[in-house]
């Protein structure tokens, strides 16, 4: 308790000797400024769907000689706390693209089969959206993970990767590969067709897609504003999505019999694959790309990648499994470049084994690997760019990670 009792004047030079030395003493006692907005170490933060939280991060190539062959990051691969995932099954892997180093560090809130808005999945899994989802237990949408965070961590750069689950991405694989198996050669049955298919991507749709991803992308600059930044002192990175398989020309196994699923677990008609490449994926991207330009963001900077990864696709006549690249370990001397850097489509046979279905088609840890080199490069040392992804040199680089460039 603070003494009332009266005291006498004291003379001008003690009150300053007293005053210096309390002011040494106060600045020994106070802390380091606290990180926020603009002050202390750089952040990159990811937020979005799977194909930024580093969904099926843990592999490398496809194999059938056992997974200790394309293991690359082990059982905690997806752990983003010692104790485990944050969120189970968002997987947010260690290779994720925004951990650029550098003296930069990276923090992930993006989920696997996350949307714009928050939802929970059919196994009652919990997906947040690009939102300020709160149910006071808990569970909040990523817009208001970062809002938190980047009020006590200087937050430089946040790439965005959402939009797919929003055209139900993962159920017209489903449908595409489902039309494989059952249908033969001699009368297949297409999946471009079907409703599945084409609902998504009427006009009408691809508007209100389109206006949801621009409410998520403004979702972003209202958590970095209620953060205390402001919009010269961060910059979005909107990216959109690469092509996961060749076209129908450039499949190394035929489309009559079943090897192209069997085997090389990407069962598309020629015709889909096709289709996938020319109307879908450039649908889906030109969405992405126009909610950025719609959402009026004065510090906004876009990253193409559609064709990032053109030549080490899933079952690409380029690439092989390990064993048909005359490769034993996913990081033998030169495999970056003989093997796919997409994980095949699983059905079944994830059962018994550490795959997971929800890894299928998904850049696994050498694109992952590459996208963070594109990443550091978009960064530009803290003057962020944007620009066009694309491999650039066969090997990899002192970090490890494919050889890129950002045009």
């Amino acid at each position: 308790m603070r003494s009332t009792a009266r005291t006498r004047p004291l003379a001008g030079a003690t009150i300053l000797a007293l005053a210096a030395a309390a002011a040494l003493a106060l600045a020994a006692a106070a802390p380091a400024r606290a990180d926020g907005p603009g002050v202390g170490t750089p952040y990159v933060a990811a937020l979005g769907d799977s194909y930024i939280s580093g969904e099926s991060g843990r592999w490398a190539g496809n194999t059938a000689n056992g997974e200790q062959y394309v293991d690359a990051l082990g059982p905690t691969a997806y752990d983003d706390t010692t104790a485990g995932p944050v969120i189970p099954h968002c997987d947010r892997s260690k290779s994720e693209e925004a951990y650029i180093g550098g003296g930069v560090r990276g923090v992930d809130f993006a989920c696997s089969g996350a949307k714009t808005s928050t939802f929970w999945d059919g196994s009652g899994n919990f997906k947040p959206g690009i939102d300020f989802y709160d149910d006071g237990a808990g569970d909040v949408g990523q817009a208001k993970m970062l809002q938190s965070w980047a009020a006590t961590h200087n937050v430089r750069m946040v790439v965005l990767s959402i939009g797919g689950n929003n055209y139900n991405f993962a159920d017209i694989v489903t449908d595409c590969v489902e039309d494989f198996l059952y249908s033969p050669s001699w009368w297949p049955d297409y999946c471009k067709d079907d409703d599945v298919v084409t609902r998504n991507f009427t006009s009408s749709n691809v508007t209100a897609q389109t206006a949801a991803i621009r409410g998520a992308i403004l979702n972003v600059a209202t958590a970095m504003q209620r953060a205390g930044y402001s919009s010269s002192q961060w910059t979005l990175l909107l990216q959109d999505y690469p092509s996961p398989i060749p076209n129908g020309s450039g499949f190394r196994y035929p489309q009559s019999g079943y090897t192209r699923q069997t085997t090389g677990g990407c069962g598309f008609w020629n015709a889909d694959a096709d289709y996938a490449n020319s109307t879908i994926l450039p649908t889906i991207d030109n969405s992405v790309f126009n909610a950025g330009a719609q959402s009026g963001l004065p510090n906004i900077k876009y990253l193409e990648i559609r064709h990032a990864f053109d030549g080490r696709r899933l079952c690409e006549n380029t690439v092989g499994r390990l064993e048909e690249a005359g490769v034993t370990y996913w990081n033998d001397s030169g495999a970056v470049d003989k093997i796919e850097w997409f994980q095949g489509i699983r059905t079944v046979t994830a059962s018994y084994t550490d795959y997971q279905v929800q890894e299928s088609l998904h850049p696994d840890y050498y694109a992952q690997m590459a996208l963070r080199n594109c990443v550091r490069q978009a960064y530009n040392g803290g003057a962020p760019r944007g620009g066009t992804c694309s491999i650039s040199a066969n090997g990899l680089n002192a970090l490890g990670e494919p050889n890129m460039a950002l045009r």
